[in-house]
């Protein structure tokens, strides 16, 4: 007959005040006065966060074999690399020409 391993259930109380306090934080860091780079980053590391405990605890991932969490970290990898190879391609400052003349709006009438 097949064992199952046992595990100690955690305290999912401490997951949700895990989670208000990175939302917390994700809120604190919207009002600082950072440059709009380092806002997106530090938005970006507190959101990988919480999916992370999101995905140990309630999706019970961190008690599964190590492949089935490489399984689960590997969409996120690809979606990563997608995004960051497309930002590139998505920018119209890179595709504009350094000599081509400015263009001013039109003179508005009265």
């Amino acid at each position: 007959m097949a064992q199952t391993a046992t595990h100690a259930h955690p305290s999912y109380m401490a997951i949700f005040w895990w989670l208000a306090v990175l939302t917390v934080l994700e809120l604190a860091v919207l009002f600082t006065g950072l440059p709009k780079v380092v806002v997106v980053i530090l938005l970006c590391s507190l959101a990988l966060a919480k999916a992370s405990l999101v995905a140990m605890y309630f999706m019970h991932l961190r008690f599964e074999t190590r492949t089935l969490g490489l399984v689960a970290l590997t969409p996120l990898t690809i979606g990563t690399l997608l995004v960051l190879l497309l930002v590139w391609d998505g920018n119209p400052l890179g595709h504009r020409s350094p000599t081509a003349p400015a263009v001013e709006a039109p003179a508005a009438q009265h």
